[in-house]
């Protein structure tokens, strides 16, 4: 077990690592607000002494727990909680000295409300990941022209279970099936995708956390996921939450092998069913990670013409800053990387699959 200098070494280094990425991907107020705590939390108070004190991995590959202190101050701020700490936020400009002023005082003031926040692993259910979804989703479409079962892993409050009530624009191809307050525009590169048409027969999703997009608690604790000075983010998941509201989606509470095991019971005749999932294949125990994968090798050998398996994934892999789009689909079991995204659906890399190129 390491000692309690190296834990608070790893702690203090998890924070530099997630504003780094911060920084990456476009949120100086986030990267200056990890730099800080990585510089300046102390054991002082019950947060920092929690913090500085994990038990476990820290880093934004484990716990993420700079993302978790974040979330829990933004939510602070949203709900109006901390008149201090809203006026250091974003739209607000601030001195560092004055930002951490505010944070501390935030956590000596409101020591019971983050401690809490700190238990939940952040949850990003991020819009714009539907953007290098729908390509993919047009691929399967164009491939076997029929129905789309939906079932998405790691669904947090289901908002790209509902990427087909969105509108797009992907380089020079416009895509909407239904006039939309959700426009997503992705810095496009790489052939048009198909344009087919495309039927949703049904939709479900489970995760170990779902949140409900018509409950407020759960919809200001997505919200504060998302980092205060990127406001294009805040108001395109306030809509999209709206949208999941009103269609009354509810993810399932399941262990995501659990519920594979589950939905890839039933044989689908004339549709095809998508497995997919957006950065979250990752959060998996390697055990389960392996398990879940041969329930689907599994359900791909039962697969057949009349009833196939496709199996779209936006996962990371070795290539930082960036996660891999790949599609796979059953009974030829073929698989193919099909492009690559960033992770929060800001650009997109098209490749497409070989025949239909």
């Amino acid at each position: 077990m390491p000692d309690a200098q190296t834990t608070e070494q790893t702690v203090r280094l998890a924070f530099v690592k997630q504003a780094s990425s911060c920084r990456g991907l476009g949120s100086p107020f986030t990267a200056a607000l990890c730099t800080l705590a990585a510089e300046r939390l102390t054991a002082a108070h019950p947060v920092g002494e929690k913090i500085l004190s994990w038990l476990g991995d820290p880093s934004p590959y484990g716990d993420s727990v700079p993302l978790r202190l974040a979330g829990a101050l933004h939510a602070l701020v949203l709900a109006g909680a901390d008149p201090q700490l809203a006026a250091v936020y974003p739209p607000n400009a601030a001195a560092p000295d004055d930002l951490w002023n505010a944070v501390e005082h935030a956590c000596r003031t409101h020591v019971a409300f983050i401690l809490d926040r700190l238990k939940s692993a952040p949850q990003t259910n991020e819009v714009r990941r539907s953007a290098a979804l729908l390509p993919g989703f047009l691929t399967i479409s164009s491939l076997f022209r029929k129905p789309l079962v939906l079932s998405e892993v790691g669904a947090s409050a289901g908002l790209n279970l509902y990427w087909d009530h969105y509108a797009y624009r992907l380089g020079d191809m416009s895509w909407a099936l239904q006039p939309s307050p959700v426009l997503i525009a992705p810095e496009w590169t790489g052939p048009t995708p198909p344009n087919v048409p495309v039927e949703i027969a049904s939709r479900a999703g489970c995760d170990l956390n779902p949140l409900n997009p018509a409950r407020e608690d759960d919809a200001l604790r997505l919200l504060a996921y998302l980092w205060a000075d990127q406001t294009d983010r805040l108001e395109r998941t306030r809509l999209a939450l709206a949208i999941a509201a009103a269609n009354r989606q509810i993810v399932e509470c399941a262990d995501a092998v659990d519920w594979l095991a589950r939905r890839l019971q039933p044989v689908h005749e004339d549709q095809v069913h998508v497995i997919y999932h957006t950065i979250a294949w990752q959060y998996l125990p390697k055990p389960l990670q392996e398990k879940g994968e041969a329930l689907i090798a599994a359900a791909g050998a039962r697969a057949t013409e009349s009833a196939p398996l496709a199996r779209l994934q936006m996962e990371a892999d070795d290539q930082k800053h960036s996660a891999a789009l790949s599609l796979q689909v059953w009974p030829s079991g073929e698989k193919h990387p099909i492009g690559r995204a960033d992770f929060h659906g800001r650009w997109v890399e098209w490749i497409g699959w070989p025949c239909l190129q």
